[in-house]
């Protein structure tokens, strides 16, 4: 299905629950305010949008179109940027986080909208899958939904990130990963988090769940566990994701607040690096209209809210 945007803007439909590629635009800062309207129309109906050949952009100007869409954080909220301090580099040498989550919710003011450009591909795999959390409480029977609007969850940083990462080489976990993974927890961060976030543009309800999720409030851990396992198994089913195979001047905008994803680490030793920039978000808001509680940690320095 093609959907026409403007006179040279298409947008394809990838799949019936997540996912569109847009043609016929050339990403950067100087792009037309009634363009940028309509991708972010594309975004907020699809989840992800895909853009191909944009192999002119650098890091200035993918921030330049970063900030069409709103306004960026810092790199993240514990890990500097290396070259840019917007640009956080997603980068194998530091291990291969291959497990599905939605980006830095172990914060309050989660971001709104990720920026994912390829710099560096492998010559096979590395390709990522997202999913539509809003599509998958959707399709939730009437008890769930009713059972996870009432539900909240901690969210940590702190999690056991070494059983998400590549820690086959030779010797154990390589230096460079150990040092990455002892910055990424450098300062504690958790939040209490509504399991069901109102989204703030379009008013869907959406699973908040993924790998940063600590327990269920007033749960016990294996009833935290199911539950969690439950809703989870939900978000990832195959009907309600879209991968996208990676190719050189790839660029992926996705909706922070209404998906997961994933980074597949099916490319062996081969170097795979892509440059992230985050736009700042509000904090989720429950069924019922609570925000959600930071319990540890300040996040204003990542972003103003």
């Amino acid at each position: 299905m093609t959907a026409q945007l403007s006179e040279t803007i298409t947008v394809h439909k990838l799949g019936a629950a997540v996912g569109a590629r847009v043609d016929g635009v050339r990403l950067g800062g100087d792009l037309p305010a009634a363009d940028v309207a309509r991708i972010r129309e594309a975004l907020l109906t699809h989840k992800v949008v895909f853009f191909r050949d944009q192999g002119h952009l650098d890091d200035d100007g993918q921030l330049a179109f970063a900030r069409l869409l709103g306004e960026p954080t810092l790199a993240h909220p514990t890990v500097k940027g290396r070259e840019h301090a917007n640009v956080l580099p997603i980068d194998s040498d530091h291990g291969k986080a291959n497990s599905w989550h939605t980006d830095v919710t172990f914060v309050d003011r989660v971001p709104a909208i990720s920026v994912l450009r390829a710099v560096e591909l492998p010559p096979y795999g590395g390709s990522t899958v997202w999913a539509n959390t809003a599509r998958a409480y959707q399709d939730l029977p009437p008890a769930l939904q009713a059972l996870a609007d009432r539900l909240w969850a901690v969210h940590t940083n702190l999690y056991d990130y070494a059983g998400h990462v590549d820690s086959t080489r030779i010797g154990g976990v390589d230096v460079k990963e150990e040092t990455y993974r002892e910055e990424f927890r450098s300062s504690r961060y958790e939040t209490e988090h509504p399991l069901v976030r109102v989204h703030p543009e379009t008013g869907e309800r959406a699973l908040l769940l993924g790998h940063f999720v600590k327990r269920i409030v007033g749960l016990s851990g294996e009833e935290s566990n199911a539950v969690f396992q439950l809703l989870q198994n939900r978000i990832t089913r195959l009907e309600n994701t879209v991968r996208w195979q990676w190719a050189d001047g790839d660029v992926a905008v996705w909706d922070n607040r209404a998906t997961q994803h994933y980074g597949v680490a099916d490319y062996d030793d081969a170097h795979r690096r892509l440059h992230r920039i985050t736009l700042a978000g509000d904090v989720p808001v429950s069924v019922e209209g609570v925000a959600s509680t930071a319990i540890t940690g300040d996040a204003g320095h990542f972003s103003a809210l």
